[in-house]
């Protein structure tokens, strides 16, 4: 009995000893190499970012819940589209706006200092509509850049409180759009953030615009549910007056031609309270850009902005693509190297599984789900390519809006 005794705690011992000589190996190998120690440390910090992000950001998004209201809403509202040169968009999707079924709404369109047949659309609508409201706007001296003025002469001119805006090349996935906004001011909000996906073609550049589009609006909507604003899209957004006018609308970023999108919700959230709208009926649709040449000026338009972002706001967006590439490099320079290959890709492979997941549903919320079954492999691309776009979109003279 004693001898069996003997053999046991001489078997834990040496199983006590092998660990502690593995342990030392492993500790010895990587201390002694400080290549492999630092391809370490930056795995580690890069995949727990990764983590961060997935479980306590957009995991508020994937949990996020379409609840029904209790009754339809009445609240009166206007409805605000800025145009310039756009006779065939309006011919085109006016029509589907002004037919929105909702109790009590006007719809006013600033054509801004159009050169063609807008003004004669227009009134050929307002013969058949009469709660269609033009503001022309026919100074050449008051040509500016971006949508700020015309749409500070949209607000001004506006009966309603409730403002919706999008734009004249823009048109509601259902007859329910204005219904489903005005749901969200009548729980007490005062901005709502919407969606605005791009219709879908089948060359590779449209796919691209699509999941940029998808997963920016993954972001803003998953850090606005998480308490940090820091944009909508002007083509499907809504607030009130009185949020306008407690930051003096657009004032202070009115030299910049754009940011009435981003730039003052940012100002704007500060003073009133905010909330997403995601159900599909209210979505606005419209044609992505075509070649890359014109979504690069779009995006440099877009881009004008970013230097007026908060610096921690910049942080918070950088962060997690510039993780997402370490990550990943880290992990092959570690498997060049040979340090326990098994250890780094089953942490690796578990937390892309569990960003997958979360990712996957955040993609159904918004109705992209058929970038869920690639999407770490869309996710690893993105994050490549767009330093790449904001390179050439930030050195791109922009002329034109």
């Amino acid at each position: 009995m004693l001898i069996k005794i003997r053999d046991k705690d001489t078997l834990k011992s040496f199983q006590i000893e092998y660990l502690y000589l593995l342990n030392m190996s492993f500790i010895d190998q990587h201390t002694n190499d400080p290549l492999i120690l630092c391809c370490i440390i930056v795995f580690i910090i890069a995949v727990m970012v990764q983590l961060y992000y997935a479980l306590f950001i957009f995991y508020k998004l994937a949990l996020y819940k379409v609840l029904k209201p209790n009754k339809s809403p009445e609240l009166p509202i206007s409805v605000i589209i800025a145009a310039r040169n756009e006779r065939k968009a309006l011919d085109k999707n006016l029509c589907s706006i002004l037919k929105q079924e909702y109790p009590k709404f006007e719809v006013i369109v600033v054509n801004n200092n159009s050169v063609d047949d807008s003004n004669e659309v227009l009134k050929a609508y307002q013969n058949n509509f009469k709660n269609l409201q033009i503001v022309s706007l026919n100074s050449p001296k008051h040509i500016t850049k971006g949508k700020k003025l015309p749409l500070t002469l949209g607000i001004k001119a506006a009966k309603y409180e409730h403002l919706v805006f999008t734009d004249a090349d823009c048109v509601p996935s259902s007859s329910q759009w204005l219904n489903k906004m005005a749901q969200k001011f009548e729980e007490g909000n005062e901005i709502v953030l919407g969606y605005g996906p791009y219709k879908k073609t089948k060359t590779l550049v449209n796919k691209i615009i699509r999941f940029d589009t998808a997963w920016i609006g993954i972001n803003y909507f998953a850090f606005a549910l998480k308490g940090t604003p820091y944009m909508g899209v002007g083509r499907n957004i809504a607030y009130t007056k009185t949020a306008y006018h407690q930051v003096n609308g657009f004032k202070s970023h009115y030299a910049i031609p754009s940011g009435d999108d981003d730039l003052f919700i940012q100002e704007a959230s500060k003073k009133a309270s905010l909330c997403i709208q995601i159900d599909s009926e209210s979505f606005c649709e419209s044609d992505a850009k075509e070649t890359w040449s014109d979504w690069i000026n779009q995006k440099s338009r877009h881009y004008t902005t970013s230097v007026r972002y908060r610096f921690i706001k910049k942080v918070m967006l950088a962060t997690y693509p510039i993780t997402l590439i370490a990550a990943w490099f880290s992990f092959v320079s570690l498997m060049i190297l040979g340090s326990f290959p098994l250890l780094y890709t089953t942490a690796i492979v578990s937390a892309t599984f569990i960003k997958w997941w979360i990712q996957r549903k955040c993609l159904d919320k918004i109705k992209e789900q058929k970038f869920a079954l690639f999407f770490p492999i869309w996710d690893l691309f993105y994050a490549l390519l767009i330093p790449i776009i904001y390179f050439l979109a930030k050195n791109k003279r922009n002329k034109d809006w």
